[in-house]
């Protein structure tokens, strides 16, 4: 398993949480998924040989949300 702290901009409530963590914890590979959303962060374990970096930034792309 492998561990990455995203930079996400554009959350801001609740809701935002859950579609973040919704989105990315259903993708095959993502172990868990843990957004601190005071800090702009999203927490990520994941399996590389499974699912991509870039993939996971997409799928929070995809929410609306910028990745940095």
């Amino acid at each position: 398993m492998e561990h990455i702290t995203l930079n996400v901009s554009g959350m801001s409530c609740g809701h935002c949480v859950k579609s973040v963590e919704g989105s990315v914890g259903a993708l095959n590979g993502v172990n868990t998924v843990t957004v601190h959303l005071t800090e702009g962060k999203v927490e990520i374990e994941f399996n590389p040989e499974v699912v991509s970096i870039d993939t996971i930034k997409e799928t929070i792309d995809d929410q609306g949300y910028d990745v940095a």
